[in-house]
Formats: C-alpha cells, structure tokens, sequence
C-alpha cells in the first residue's frame, strides 16, 4: 500500500522530519511519501493560518487521487481540512491530533497534551471534545516556542521536557500527547527523561490509516462524508472545481 503523509504548511525541512518519523514505523510492504503543499502558510499557528492550508492540502489530496494513493495522514496537530479531504480522497484520512489523543486514551486515565504557542491550546481543547477524549484529556500546555523554531533554537528540547514535566505535575496525568508535527522526533527522548509514554501523533497517524487501509475500510459514499456536489468554483478557486 501507499501513504501520503501531507505537512499543511510550506516548511521542506518538516517535511522531511515527518517522512523520517512516518517511514520508522510503517510496515513491511507501506510505501510512505511526504509531501510539501505548493500554496500555504509557512507554519500553522493560528485560524487564520489553518484556514489558508486547507486549499493546499486539498490540492495534494487530489494528486494523491490521481497517482492511486491508498490512505492519508494530515501532519499538523490542528488537524486542518480533515473533513474536507475525508469527501475528496477515496481511501481514509487521519489527522494527526484525533490518532494521538486515541492512542493516548490506550495508555492510562488521562493525557496532557503540549504544543507550541499558547495561542493554539484552545484548538487543541476544542478538538479533544470533538474527538470523544475532553474527559481523558488532563491538560493542554505550551511550550512557547514557535513552530519553524522547533529546529532552529538550540534549546528546543530542554524546553519541551520542561513543559511535559510541569503538565504532568500539574494534570496528574498518565502520558503525554506532543501537540506539533515538528517535535515529531523528540518522544523518546522526552519517555526517558520523565518515565512516561509520550505519543507522536505522526507515527499514530500512518500506524492508523495502514491499519485501516489493510482493513478495506474506506470512507461512506453517502451521507456527510460522501463526495461533495458538483459545482463551479471562481477566481483562485477554479482548479477545485468539481464536475
């Protein structure tokens, strides 16, 4: 089978973090791609910003359609476009923040969850209720280090495992969800330091959609999740036009 890993902004060298941390845990027999969109944010942390990855994902997903990619996985903790790709792609598509939090609820009571910036926690909340997990999940913390700094500031990991210590103290929490694609690399280093399980929702994200894909699940072709109407769209819209 074949995954298409999609990062929703327009960073290369995440691109090539998250193929690292997709292709380590993909079965014998996965093919797995990841791929940069050509339009987009250069990092997802804010609406406005999730808003304006969407077209680029959506774009990708339609060239995954056309080469006859199996399944897909959404690299960015927002999740954006989810349900929009879910309508276009003919194979299933996992978002990286819903595969994180169910594995997650595998491995004790409750998890906490770190991100980036404080201003993406609410996001990240509002998604563990849509999820089914607002119960399990404890806690929602940033770290304060933006998203393309993830790589770039020397002091990265210090400041992640001190973010993950002060949310498990603080939540009583059993492990730890990493709420960015970009610290996609970082789990085991964090587990050892802190003692606890520490999910990367990539590697949850192709570990699901490989498990669905060699299921033969495929999404509904009726109801919401059906392909969406044909219809003309106008302007920079009209390459998504439909019918």
């Amino acid at each position: 089978m074949e995954l298409l890993v999609i990062n929703p902004n327009t960073s290369a060298p995440m691109t090539a973090l998250v193929e690292r941390a997709a292709r380590a845990v993909a079965g014998p027999g996965t093919r797995v791609r990841a791929v940069t969109p050509a339009m987009g944010p250069a990092s997802i942390e804010s609406h406005y910003d999730e808003a304006l990855a969407v077209p680029g994902v959506l774009a990708e997903v339609a060239a995954g359609e056309r080469a006859g990619v199996d399944g897909y996985v959404l690299a960015c903790f927002g999740d954006p476009g989810l349900d929009a790709a879910r309508e276009v792609a003919t194979g299933p598509v996992v978002g990286i923040a819903e595969a994180a939090m169910r594995t997650a609820m595998y491995l004790g009571r409750g998890f906490s969850v770190v991100t980036t910036l404080a201003r993406t926690t609410g996001r990240a909340r509002d998604l563990a209720a849509r999820y089914g997990a607002e119960r399990a999940c404890l806690g929602v913390h940033a770290c304060g280090i933006p998203v393309l700094d993830l790589e770039s500031d020397p002091d990265a990991v210090k400041k992640v495992v001190a973010a993950c210590a002060v949310a498990l103290e603080a939540d009583g929490s059993d492990a730890v969800v990493l709420g960015c694609a970009g610290m996609a690399e970082l789990c085991a280093v964090v587990s050892a330091e802190l003692g606890v399980p520490v999910v990367d929702g990539v590697q949850a994200a192709v570990l699901a959609a490989q498990s669905l894909v060699a299921m033969g699940l495929r999404g509904p072709a009726r109801g919401e999740f059906a392909p969406p109407p044909a219809k003309p769209y106008l302007g920079l819209m009209a390459e998504f036009t439909r019918g």
